[in-house]
């Protein structure tokens, strides 16, 4: 089944000509090679690129390991390029190529030739992006498949494809896999079977058990405020166990380099300044989460806010957790100062907007709890209330832009309504 993965597609394409090398990278499974060997390949071919001009590698098949080597890899690249034309050299699993780095800015630096690679991230993550390469890369960082690329290959309506995306996730290959049975122990072989053995042998963890229980407290507990302290003394009240605060941020860094977890910082929105402590963790793909915990946890409330962290991330905007203080008077007139929250603070270059996850909004006591952080912030930028349903997209009387989740989701213009 082909799904079109446009957001990625188009990063590629912009990048042709540069003397950068192109790296996609992003949690294992999540499309990378799909990305590159199909619908890249094929939009060079499109654009009348002859196949002759085009250098493909996978270097994690078996018939290919032999191309490891670097001496063997280089000698093959440079006799496939000729003179004249430029040629595309699409790489799969750079990381397993002696020398990877060197080679790849060596063949970049040429005039007629463009590099464009994945990497697991096991081995090739942002960090290593910047160091390995020394400014010559640049990194298009992939997600599971978004709401709406879910749906473009769904068979059914958009309540349903929901329902499903929220608790399978969006891994491509699910849809390969028709019954529940295959797709759950397909989410759980991803997590014993690759991501944790990944982690483990990359960063040398010793206790992997400690690892574990620490990703099903994060899943446990999506977007709610915490800290490596705190979740240091939950192993000491509910597992009996001492972990350090450093082992769990230290553990925290690794999830998160896995691409399996992303963090969102505490914003003062009228100090303008970041809190250090506590923040919030959001799961890159909900089908995963969900499998860490045997599908037992299913707030529906969470997911959708996870959904709306991902999908603000995959359109580009930093996205941070917004905290409004103001001075309010109590029952006998004294002054006293007040937090609330707003869910998520976006940013993108000169851009800005405030974004609310409300589930419902039954009636007016939960309308005036969710518009009330609003309300306090006294910029001009747009300020977004989003429901699960039943609001068709429209700003109400305080000027909020109020729209349903589906709505936000499929429309990749739905904050510039």
């Amino acid at each position: 089944m082909l799904i079109e993965r446009p957001r990625y597609l188009t990063r590629l394409v912009e990048g042709m000509g540069s003397h950068q090398v192109k790296v996609v990278t992003g949690v294992r499974r999540c499309g990378k090679s799909f990305l590159l060997f199909t619908l890249f390949k094929e939009h060079l071919l499109a654009q009348g690129v002859t196949e002759d001009h085009i250098v493909e590698m996978a270097f994690d098949r078996f018939s290919n390991r032999r191309y490891r080597d670097a001496e063997i890899f280089y000698q093959y690249a440079m006799e496939r390029i000729g003179p004249s034309g430029t040629y595309y050299v699409l790489l799969d699993e750079v990381q397993l190529l002696d020398h990877f780095a060197e080679i790849l800015i060596d063949l970049a630096c040429r005039e007629n030739v463009d590099v464009f690679v994945t990497g697991s991230n096991a081995h090739l993550l942002s960090r290593d992006v910047v160091t390995e390469f020394r400014g010559r890369a640049d990194e298009i960082h992939m997600a599971p498949l978004s709401f709406s690329e879910f749906m473009s290959a769904y068979e059914g309506d958009r309540r349903d494809g929901y329902l499903s995306y929220i608790t399978y996730g969006g891994m491509p290959a699910l849809f390969e896999r028709k019954s529940t049975d295959a797709k759950v122990s397909y989410l759980k072989g991803l997590f014993d079977e690759l991501y944790i053995r990944d982690i483990v042998d990359r960063n040398n963890i010793h206790n992997s058990g400690n690892l574990e229980d620490l990703l099903n407290v994060l899943a446990s507990g999506i977007g709610s405020l915490t800290n490596p302290r705190r979740l240091s003394d939950t192993f000491k009240t509910e597992k009996h166990v001492t972990v350090a605060p450093e082992t769990i941020e230290r553990y925290i860094s690794h999830l998160e380099d896995a691409f399996l977890i992303s963090r969102a910082r505490r914003y003062d929105v009228k100090g303008r300044r970041y809190i250090s402590t506590p923040m919030k963790y959001y799961f890159s793909d909900l089908g995963l989460r969900n499998a860490r915990l045997n599908f037992r946890q299913f707030e529906e409330t969470h997911l959708m806010e996870n959904v709306i962290f991902n999908e603000l991330q995959s359109r580009g905007y930093g996205v941070d957790v917004g905290v409004v203080s103001f001075t309010v008077r109590d029952g006998e007139g004294r002054q006293k100062r007040v937090q609330t929250e707003v869910d998520f603070v976006c940013n993108k270059g000169s851009q800005r907007c405030y974004v609310q996850s409300a589930y419902a909004l039954p009636n007016a006591e939960k309308r005036e709890q969710e518009e009330r952080p609003l309300t306090r912030i006294d910029d001009s930028f747009k300020k977004i209330i989003i429901v699960k349903e039943g609001v068709e997209p429209h700003y109400n009387e305080r000027g909020f832009l109020m729209m349903n989740i589906y709505d936000f989701l499929l429309d990749p213009d739905s904050l510039s309504f």
